[in-house]
């Protein structure tokens, strides 16, 4: 009998793997692995550090380096049922934190309107560690999949990793994103000590939330402002150095932590001009009731912050500093006594990203038009993240001369990058590629998807002369009036704050079919919101009316979409100025 049931299992064993389809992501053809530092060295592999480093660092930060803290993996996949596994090289957890913080996975998926959700998922812990998921959530665009961030390990060597879906779905892969990254140089905090799992991490809360990469260079009892390591820092082109490293600066006179940090900066700025941030010792968990714990971090906080203020007199530009007091820590967020819990590092983040919104001029409203989010409404015509590296890449071939901005009305126009469908490629090629237009439409986009877009760097590293923005359309059925006058208002903020020698000129909403009076209604508040921001308006829609009111048919495609006649005749007003 024990032969017939060793068959029998290892038939419904094979049977059951079969019916699993398995992607590697060290296996594809081009790096995924996200938050990584020197992608075409390592992109393949799940550490921090390339190969040379082991070499010019201390063996401890090295062996650190091979912790896979702050990378992650994006894929889109349509599967109910999503499984992970993969080998971890050392222990599985510590004291002060757990396993599925030390070596476990943590995967979120973006609903169609950019919504994050966290995915719970059921562990087994071994020599081989596997999740499971079930995707429960329907939504009309499910089928179409969602797209999932599974994030590493916090203070464990990945060896290998496959990621399966049931043989019937897919799982596509997404590159890695090709927007500067933030870069963070610090301790055992940094690293993600001691969150519950790898997305709690104060760094990764932040990253999730600005949703650019973040290089974590943390080293657990090792963030000493090293030459070493700074070297490498200064390879990376970073949007913003952030430097928290004064908790692993033991043993150092006040004279000492000043020319520490000084040197530190000087050491960035003999490459790069980008922004420095410089954070504080956010304090212990006894030091109310300890006083040498107290004194010791607040004198190191002292002395760095002396080394801030001798940096600014000496005309160091563009560094900035986050004091202790505006972290404040909850004197609950703590695990032990001075590595933050869940609770702590979701303050942390709070007042950090805070800061780094300051410096990077990304500020966020109450109104959900104020607010920037991604969006992936229609997967079936073009992929959103795709087009938005599309246009990142495009502006750097090809400097603009103008830019529109808006949603499928002029994704569907024509121009490039090429859109699924081109109804009006007659006008584009005749008006506004002769003006110079870059077509930045997407696809179903609203007011807060354009605002991502530009604090994603749609209107980066070039000046335009002219930017016509002409979005709204897909708002009117879900926000209110003043929802889409004051995201608009918000909007043009953010557009003028980045292309302050362009000429812009705002298009009001086109008619829609049984919409026309509240557009109309609409438009004129807009054209008041125009003027007193000091821009250009038009309402190029007039000529896409009927005498009575109502759109003119026979110029639509489909009651939203001018035709190529309906294009024909609004591209002069809307491509002139």
């Amino acid at each position: 009998m024990r032969p017939l049931y060793l068959l029998l299992f290892c038939f419904t064993f094979s049977l059951a793997n079969a019916q699993w389809r398995w992607y590697n992501p060290q296996k594809t053809d081009i790096p995924v692995i996200q938050n990584q530092g020197w992608t075409n060295e390592i992109g393949k592999t799940y550490v921090r550090l390339p190969n040379r480093a082991e070499q010019a660092v201390r063996p401890i930060v090295w062996e650190l380096s091979r912790n896979s803290s702050g990378l992650s993996i994006h894929f889109y996949s349509n599967a109910p049922r999503i499984k992970v596994r993969y080998t971890v090289s050392g222990p599985l957890n510590m004291p002060h934190m757990p396993s599925t913080g030390v070596s476990g996975v943590d995967m979120y998926c973006k609903d169609e309107n950019g919504k994050s959700h966290f995915c719970y998922g059921g562990y087994s812990f071994g020599d081989t560690i596997q999740y499971f998921y079930n995707i429960t959530e329907k939504s009309p665009l499910h089928s179409h999949g969602y797209e999932y961030s599974l994030y590493l390990p916090l203070y464990n060597s990945v060896q290998w990793m496959e990621i399966g879906v049931p043989d019937s779905c897919e799982l596509t892969f997404i590159p890695v994103f090709q927007e500067k990254p933030i870069v963070l140089y610090g301790t055992s905090v940094s690293q993600g000590a001691c969150a519950s799992r790898p997305a709690m991490a104060w760094s990764t809360i932040m990253q999730r939330s600005l949703e650019y990469p973040l290089i974590n260079l943390g080293f657990s009892g090792n963030g000493r402002l090293e030459q070493g390591v700074l070297q490498f820092i200064t390879e990376i082109d970073a949007r913003l150095y952030i430097l928290d490293c004064l908790p692993n600066i033991y043993g150092k006179t006040e004279p000492e932590i000043i020319r520490l940090v000084c040197d530190a900066v000087h050491q960035i700025r003999e490459t790069r001009n980008t922004p420095i941030l410089l954070i504080d010792h956010a304090g212990c968990s006894n030091a109310d009731t300890d006083s040498s714990m107290f004194n010791a971090y607040t004198q190191k906080n002292i002395s760095q912050h002396k080394a801030f203020d001798q940096l600014i007199k000496e005309g160091v530009k563009d560094i900035f500093y986050l004091s202790h007091d505006e972290l404040d820590l909850p004197s609950d967020g703590w695990v032990d006594y001075v590595h933050p819990s869940d609770y702590g590092m979701e303050a942390q983040s709070r007042a950090i990203e805070k800061k780094v919104r300051e410096i990077l001029k990304l500020p966020v409203g109450k109104l959900s038009t104020t607010t920037p989010v991604t969006q992936r409404r229609e997967p079936h015509n073009y992929e959103w993240q795709a087009r938005h590296q599309d246009i990142l890449a495009l502006s750097q071939k090809e400097t603009p001369k103008a830019v529109i901005l808006g949603n499928s009305i002029t994704h569907f126009w024509g121009g490039e990058p090429i859109g699924p469908r081109r109804n009006g490629t007659d006008s584009w090629n005749k008006v506004m590629r002769k003006e110079g237009f870059h077509n930045m439409g997407f696809g179903f986009d609203r007011i807060e998807n354009v605002l991502w877009r530009i604090y994603h760097d749609e209107l980066s590293g070039f000046e335009a002369q002219k930017i016509v923005l002409m979005i709204g359309t897909n708002n009117v059925d879900i926000n209110s009036d003043n929802d889409i006058i004051e995201g608009l208002r918000f909007l043009l903020s953010a557009i003028r704050e980045r292309q302050p020698k362009a000429a812009i000129k705002v298009v009001g909403i086109l008619p829609r079919k049984d919409r026309e009076a509240r557009i109309k209604q609409l438009n004129e508040q807009i054209n008041k919101m125009v003027d007193k921001e000091s821009c250009i308006y038009i309402d190029a829609g007039v000529a896409l009316l009927g005498k009575d009111g109502k759109i003119d048919e026979s110029l639509f495609s489909d009651g939203v979409h001018p035709n190529e006649e309906g294009y024909r005749l609004i591209a002069p007003a809307i491509a002139s100025f």
